[in-house]
Parts: C-alpha cells; structure tokens; sequence
C-alpha cells in the first residue's frame, strides 16, 4: 500500500496495540488524519470490546504536541537536557561509527539492545539487528511481566496462554489477575460466563471486580500461592477427582508430583495460606468438575518464585484433563505455515554460532532464560546493569533501546542512571523525551500504532491479526525496520557486520515472511482487518507435546539436569526470610503492578486526558490502617521498602478491598512536567524504591517486585 493510499479518507479495519490485548479497532481518517479510533464490533475476537487506551491513547501519542517528530544529538553533558535536531544521515552515521568503535574496541557483545519483548515486531526486529552486528545481547521487560508463566509453560510442555476457551468453560479459575482493568476482552466473556452459570474461582488477596462476582474467592497471604496449587492438587489426587486416562497417557512424572502433593494436605496449605482447608478442598472439586480454563496474571509471576508457582498450576490444569478440551486451555492452533514471533527468534537461519549465544549475559546462571535455550533468548536485565558498571562478566560499552522507557520499568532507578551514564554511547528510539530518552546521545523518532503495519498471531481467538498503517508517520518518524535497515548498511561500511539477518526490505516483506505459506493473503487481512483460524483444538495424537518425553512433563528431566527441583514447590515468601527486628520495622507488605485503565506501564503519562483521570500515583491501603498510621485519604506518603534502594512517593488512596497489612500501587510512574532529566522518575515512581539485586528465580533470574516488606510515613 501507498503512502498515499494510507492516507486516504475513510474508516479501516485494524487492531489496537496500546497494550496486549490487541482489540479489533476500526480507525476513521479525515483530511489525512485519524479521527477516531474505536472498537470492531463484529471482530471474532474481540467483539466489540475496547478501553479508554485504545480510543483516546493512540490518536494522543500520534498527535501529541510533546512527541518526537525529528532525529535529535545531545549537546553538553548526558542527561542535561540540551539538544539539537539533525537529519537522518547525521543520526545514523554517528549511530554507526560510534556503534562500530565500541564493537572493535570491546568486541560485538559490548553492544546491548532494550525493548519490551517479542510481543511485537520491533523487538524481533532489533534482535535480529543485534545479531547482525554480533551481538546475542538484548535485554527484554518479560523477566517483570510474563515471563515466568513463558518459562514455565516451555518447560512444562504447555504452549498455554490463558483462558483459552472461556466461552465454553463451566468453570473459570482466576490466578492473580485483574481482567476488569487489565484486558476488556478477557473481562466481558468472564462475565458472559458467569450469566450463563458458569462457575467462577478467585484467587486474589485482593478484592477485585472479579472477586466480587466469584461463586468462590480464596484471598492468600502474599507469595503462597504455589502451596495453594499443591492443595488443589492434593484434592484431585486423593479423591480420584483427575483425569486418569489423560494422565497414563500424556503426562510424565505423576508419581513425583503426587508424592510431593502429599506435603500439602488443605489443612497444611491453610498454614502457609491463611486461607480455610475447606475453600481450598471446595476450589478444588469446583475446579475438577470441569470442563474449566485457568486464567493467569502478573500476580504470580514477578518473584523470585514465579516459575515454580506456575508450574504448580501448569501441573494442575494438565492432571485435571483441561488440556486442549473444549472450554478449558488450549494449546497454540497457529496456521499451518505461519511465523510466529517467537519462532522466528528460534529458527536457525536466524541464529548466531553456539558459542556466541552462550556468552548471552545471564546465560550461565539462567539458562532456560537467556541464551540459545531461553525463551526469547534475551540477557539476564540485572546482570546487564552489572556488566555496564564493572565489566563483569564481559563490558557493555552501548546500548540502543527501542519503545522501552527502562529508567522508569526497571528496579532501583539510581543504579540504572548511573549504569547508562557511564557507557560510552546511548540511543534511544522514542515518542516522547522519557527520562530514559534524557540519557541519550542520539534521539530518534518512532512511529505510533496508526502509523505502523504489523501481522501477529492471537492464541485465545484463535485469529492471525492484521494492524493497518491508517495514516504516514508523522514528520520524520521511523519504524523500526526503516531505521535498522540503514543503520545495518551504514554499519557494513564501516566492516562492523557479522552477518546480515534482515532480509527483508521492508515491514510489508516482513509481514509477508510470516505469513510464509500458510494460505493466507496480506490483501485479505487488509480487507478484513483479521483472519479467524479454526478454533478446533489440537489433540495430543495430533501435536505431541514440546517436551523431551512428548508428554507433559510434571516432574522436567530439564530442571533436573540443571540442579534444579523438578517437581513443582513452594518455596515460602523473600519477606518471611527477615529479621524480626527488620519485619517489626517494616509491617507492610507491598503489591506492585496495580493497574489503571488510562495507562499502560509508562505510556500515556504526557497526555492530559490521561493525567485528568490519574493525576497522581495511587497507595492503596485499608482504611484501619491508614487510621493507625495517621493518613487521611488523599495524604501524600512516602514508601520504603526493607533492604530496597530509596524512598517513592505516594497519594493514600483508602480501599477495604485490600488486607489490612498490604499496600498496592501501580508502576510506570514519571511526570512529563517535572524537570529533566529524571522528570520525577526518582519522585513518584516506584521501582526508585526497589531493588534489582535478588534474590532472583533459579529458573527465569526474576527478582522480587510485590511480596516485600515496606512502611509508609506520612509527608508533612
């Protein structure tokens, strides 16, 4: 399509990717210019469902009077906020030589990428950009967001999401996971569940929407949840309530995985818990008379525990025969024939040499995460900021970051400040002047959703989505592939490619290449705005499972061979590990990850619609507890967090809906209107706050960021 053609007046299909639902949008363009931005009613997947991001937040970041519309060089020191606009050629030639004397001065692995994951294109995109150069490094959010439940599912051998098959559940069990704010899509067939009289289990020690309207809501202490999966567990097996056949047939260790339930009798579980051994027995059984479909969320995720908490659950939908049974978890029904993401960071002709995949940052520790047999094959974060501070175990000397705002999603703030400030060269693709743009050499502008074509795949439809570049960029901005392209060239010029892995000319050959020979036409997707693949699920005759066994794997000879355990455990809460003194002084627990509908992560936080809504970062807290602390509603507080990094400040929002002895609050907290270069990304964010150092999950690296103990004084 045209550029001219993109622009032309009239309302076009499309998918809204301001956060991962990725809701069927139609966009209405006049005079050259988005309009309106709303929801496909008729959209398979979707069906209408949409949010406040998708309509007010992508025409915000495209039109915005505080985007990005030209290349930009720092002037004086970093992060002093003086700049000078420069041209295309300018930007990419300093990119390429400065990039190219670190690559000869330290070699290829000293070069470190940034984004958010391979959720989108972009990430792919530098990935594969990275490892042209020579590089394996690229640093990804998911260590914070998602990946535990990745790694869990591969190791498992369950390519599962999330609630798969809610229209045709009888019961939906709910982990850690606020569907009414965090994914319309999800939220309005839980409900249409629930008036048909399907059953609804939540787990959650907070009183949310969903709880409201469970048939059953079990509130665990903070961090237990593994022990609450190894009851239910516990339940099926003893009173025969598992799917036996299923079992003999496609699961590998039952034996070990019984012998440990025996450890967590509902009476047991209830000590680690809080919660009653009879909800737990009664979750249980609801659970088992099935079909049921496990929905999961970030509440389980993010800690030092996550990977085994999910494979505690990931053991308890396979054992209850759920797998790929109408209403329950299906596994991936990708086109025959098409790319995912995912796998196009795993195909061969993709990859580097063995043994510079094994030098990825993290490799050692975290196999199953960084390296060639991690899941995205992405660095270690922490161990990163380690290595650009002490050259250890190898120096990162650059650092191109793309769509990814780290100074604000990363734990302890200060210390990745300091680390991108003692690199000998920082770029930044970006909307906006985030503070980690503040800390760059090289600025450059990034096109918006209306501005970009992408072609992913979404399991829960299941349904191959089409995203429609409706409008050009605006000024100067670039996709991604438009400014690694040239880059990659400029760089083979200056004999600093290793070998080039972007054979594509463009993002429409891009999107062509992943939908290979799978019978589906990019003119179609136009079209349509989607393509809905047979929800028929995939049976295990038909698929055997991504396993060494072929089965699913409850107790992993994977984890065994690493010293890890290989049956799923509870391992109690970094918090009880503190000293009494310590826990004394610090009598709360924090919850981070709330979210908000008018923001997604540190998106948004320069549009006035948004800042209308939520103008201040939220605490909340019971209002018995406020009362014994002596905050009012609406009182500014400050949050510290034993053995954490700094102080964060916070408005008291007062909510019973929360334990008496939690405190919640959301991240991706700066203000746009606050000095540069931090823009209060030291003020009122939280991850200034938190800690980056561990303990960290044997299996994925990730660290604790809820589950930790804190108090609140108030501000005078």
């Amino acid at each position: 399509m045209s550029e001219l053609s993109r622009a032309t007046d009239g309302t076009y299909p499309t998918t809204c990717w301001e956060c991962s639902t990725c809701c069927g949008a139609v966009a209405t363009v006049r005079d050259g210019r988005v309009t309106e931005f709303g929801p496909y009613r008729s959209h398979p997947y979707s069906r209408g469902a949409f949010c406040i991001k998708g309509i007010r937040g992508a025409p915000g970041s495209t039109y915005s009077e505080s985007r990005l519309l030209h290349p930009m060089r720092r002037l004086g020191e970093r992060g002093e906020g003086k700049w000078a606009r420069i041209s295309w050629d300018e930007a990419l030639d300093e990119m390429a030589e400065r990039l190219a004397a670190v690559r000869q001065a330290y070699g290829p692995e000293a070069i470190v990428g940034a984004t958010s994951g391979a959720y989108f294109s972009r990430s792919v995109i530098l990935a594969l950009a990275l490892r042209s150069i020579g590089s394996p490094n690229w640093m990804i959010n998911q260590d914070l967001c998602g990946g535990c439940r990745a790694v869990s599912a591969r190791v498992t051998g369950l390519d599962i999401t999330r609630g798969e098959d809610i229209d045709n559940t009888r019961c939906a069990l709910v982990v850690g996971r606020n569907p009414s704010v965090a994914d319309p899509v999800e939220w309005a067939a839980l409900k249409a569940a629930k008036k048909r009289a399907a059953r609804i289990i939540v787990i959650d020690p907070k009183r949310t929407p969903a709880a409201q309207m469970a048939d059953l809501w079990l509130a665990p202490r903070i961090g237990t949840d593994a022990a609450l999966a190894l009851a239910m567990t516990h339940v099926l097996i003893s009173e025969g309530l598992y799917d036996r056949a299923f079992v003999e047939r496609w699961c590998h260790g039952f034996n070990e995985l019984a012998s440990r339930a025996t450890q967590f009798t509902p009476a047991m579980a209830e000590g680690y818990t809080g919660v009653p051994a009879d909800q737990i027995a009664a979750a249980a059984r609801m659970y088992a008379d099935g079909p049921s479909t496990f929905v999961s969320g970030h509440g389980i995720d993010a800690f030092s525990a996550g990977v085994q908490t999910f494979r505690a659950y990931h053991c308890l939908v396979a054992i209850s025969g759920n797998i790929d049974r109408p209403g329950g978890n299906l596994r991936m029904r990708t086109p025959r024939g098409f790319r995912t993401y995912g796998e196009l960071l795993h195909m061969p002709e993709f990859r580097l040499d063995a043994a510079t995949e094994k030098r990825t940052i993290g490799a050692d520790r975290f196999p199953l995460w960084a390296g060639p047999k991690g899941w995205q094959t992405a660095c270690h974060n922490p161990s990163v900021i380690e290595a650009m501070l002490t050259g250890r175990p190898y120096p990162v000397r650059a650092l191109y970051a793309s769509g990814v705002n780290i100074l604000v999603t990363y734990p302890d703030t200060r210390r990745t400040i300091e680390a991108l400030r003692s690199l000998d060269f920082v770029a930044v693709a970006a909307h906006t002047m985030t503070p980690t743009a503040e800390q760059a050499d090289i600025v450059l502008p990034k096109t918006t959703t209306l501005e970009e074509e992408e072609v992913s795949f979404m399991p829960s439809g299941p349904t191959v989505l089409f995203t429609r570049a409706v409008v050009p960029p605006q000024a100067e901005a670039r996709s991604e592939i438009d400014i690694t392209l040239p880059l990659l060239a400029k760089m083979a010029e200056r004999q600093a490619i290793t070998r080039h892995l972007l054979p594509w000319r463009s993002q429409r050959e891009f999107n062509s290449y992943l939908l290979g020979d799978s019978g589906i036409r990019i003119e179609d997707l136009e079209e349509a705005g989607y393509y809905q693949v047979s929800a028929v699920p995939v049976t295990p005759e038909q698929r055997r499972f991504a396993t060494r066994t072929g089965k699913v794997e409850l107790c992993s000879p994977v984890l065994e061979e690493l010293g890890l355990d290989p049956v799923p455990g509870y391992q109690p809460p970094a918090q009880s590990r503190l000293t009494t003194a310590e826990a004394s002084e610090f009598p709360l627990i924090l919850i981070t990850g709330d979210r908000e509908k008018s923001y997604h992560h540190s998106r948004f936080r320069d549009q006035p619609w948004a800042l209308k809504v939520s103008p201040d970062p939220q605490l909340t807290i019971h209002p018995e507890t406020a009362q014994a602390l002596g905050l009012d509603d609406g009182a500014w507080v400050h949050l510290e967090v034993a053995r954490g990094k700094g102080a964060c400040r916070l408005r008291v929002r007062l909510s019973d809906d929360t334990r008496r002895d939690v405190v919640n609050t959301g991240m991706g907290w700066w203000l746009p209107r606050d000095p540069a270069p931090e823009h209060g990304a030291l003020d009122v964010n939280i991850n200034a706050a938190l800690s980056y150092d561990g303990p960290y999950d044997p299996v994925s690296g990730s660290s604790d960021i809820r589950g930790l103990r804190c108090r609140v004084r108030p501000i005078p």
